[in-house]
């Protein structure tokens, strides 16, 4: 099977309901393990320590998406607002990342806005921050909408994601330019039509470059999330060439993805932080991964053949 078929099959799999209630019946031990912290925040925390002792930052990311009511989606901001006050009685290094259609939004904007207020309110008052996650297509402007409401509000406690891949991307940054906004720049991991996204990845990677660039270039903090050294290695001599600190920018990796190389780049006195995801409800982020490098499944056959 090619590539591209396995990356569009793995992605089918992902919205599917049937797979997912299967795997959550079969729990994490099928090389799940590998790329989500536990099922547990208790569970992450750990992870998170870990992280910290190697001076790695952390974003916890309680997984979850397309909540079905709207006594789901605010259990779920509960979730959030006490893996918040976990990070402040713990001790560790790290924020939130939340995705809107966990909290509600197909069902309601203003409800999933309520709910996204608490969460904010309280990273406020603990001193931490927010990344409001983005998801597909369809979710795309709701998601910059809101970013800007909560952003009237409370200023630097909430920052969101661009997505290199969808055409748009340049033109929302610099839409959103005069909120000196904290973005967190990645190329896009989920399935777009040729009519809002760009086809051929060279192009993604370019244009993430770019991205990458201008964020700097204007003085905003950017949260480059790859795990690509050709793109890192830019990064760094770009921030270096403009004589950008290092107090500006930091390096984001997926947990589970390039142990090595995140350690190196801590080691070299940048901030690295690791995207943290637990939770029962970690099968669509999974196959995601699967997708984003489909030699990623041979690892999971042979550790289904595993004790």
């Amino acid at each position: 099977m090619s590539m591209p078929i396995m990356r569009n099959m793995l992605l089918y799999l992902s919205k599917n309901q049937m797979a997912n209630r299967a795997a959550k019946k079969y729990g994490l031990r099928f090389g799940a393990e590998r790329f989500v912290a536990g099922e547990t925040l208790d569970t992450a925390l750990v992870k998170v320590r870990e992280l910290n002792d190697k001076g790695i930052l952390a974003t916890l990311d309680h997984l979850g998406e397309y909540v079905a009511g709207s006594e789901e989606a605010a259990a779920l901001a509960a979730d959030v607002v006490k893996a918040l006050e976990a990070i402040k009685d713990s001790g560790v290094r790290a924020n939130v990342s939340v995705k809107l259609t966990q909290l509600g939004l197909d069902i309601s904007y203003e409800k999933c806005l309520y709910n996204m207020r608490g969460i904010v309110a309280k990273a406020k008052r603990l001193g931490n921050f927010v990344r409001i996650d983005m998801e597909d297509y369809s979710h795309n402007e709701q998601a910059i909408a809101m970013f800007e409401q909560l952003h009237s509000t409370y200023g630097p406690y909430v920052g969101i994601v661009l997505q290199a891949y969808l055409y748009k991307t340049e033109s929302d940054m610099v839409r959103l330019r005069p909120l000196a906004p904290n973005f967190r720049l990645v190329k896009g991991a989920y399935k777009e039509p040729p009519e809002v996204a760009f086809p051929k990845k060279a192009d993604v990677d370019r244009n993430f470059i770019l991205l990458i660039e201008k964020q700097l270039k204007h003085g905003h903090y950017a949260a480059i999330a790859t795990h690509d050294e050709r793109i890192i290695e830019h990064s760094k001599a770009y921030a270096a060439a403009q004589r950008i600190p290092k107090t500006q920018f930091e390096f984001q990796m997926l947990y589970g993805i390039r142990p090595q190389l995140q350690q190196k780049l801590a080691e070299e006195g940048y901030t690295m932080r690791v995207y943290v995801p637990y939770g029962r409800d970690w099968y669509g982020y999974f196959m995601r991964r699967m997708a984003e490098r489909p030699e990623n499944v041979k690892f999971v056959v042979k550790s289904m053949f595993k004790k």
